[in-house]
């Protein structure tokens, strides 16, 4: 029961992070900048990428996405080059409340199977201790 717990908990982990990476990405939306100065670039949006360890667990790592910026025409940015474009972070609301919601879901579902081991722990110790 307690690789059930742990196993859980790297669920609830992995949860946090996709939960993390997507809450960055809309708060950070409005940070665009230069496509052509590094240090005035725009916000790089995240991504998760997760991978099953050893012991049955998942770990969930943040990585910057491919393709982050939208170029954008802004003559009025002081970011714009000499075309006026500047980088807007490539970031897609929906999928964001998608990844929300689905992190929400599977914190909520490693949660309860924390509680379902914890109850079958308790019955366990009652049958032994009735078995005296």
């Amino acid at each position: 029961m307690t690789s059930a717990i742990g196993i859980a908990l790297t669920g609830l982990n992995s949860a946090s992070t996709k939960l993390n990476a997507s809450a960055s990405n809309i708060a950070n939306f409005g940070n665009v900048g230069s496509l052509t100065d590094s240090d005035n670039a725009p916000y790089t949006p995240l991504t998760t990428q997760s991978k099953s360890d050893n012991l049955g667990g998942v770990q969930t790592t943040t990585v910057p996405r491919n393709n982050p910026f939208t170029p954008t025409f802004d003559g009025d940015s002081p970011f714009a080059d000499e075309n006026g474009i500047i980088g807007v972070p490539n970031v897609d609301f929906a999928e964001e409340i998608i990844t929300i919601k689905h992190a929400e879901l599977a914190y909520k579902a490693n949660l309860k199977t924390i509680e379902t081991a914890g109850q079958m722990f308790d019955e366990l110790l009652d049958s032994l201790n009735r078995n005296k």
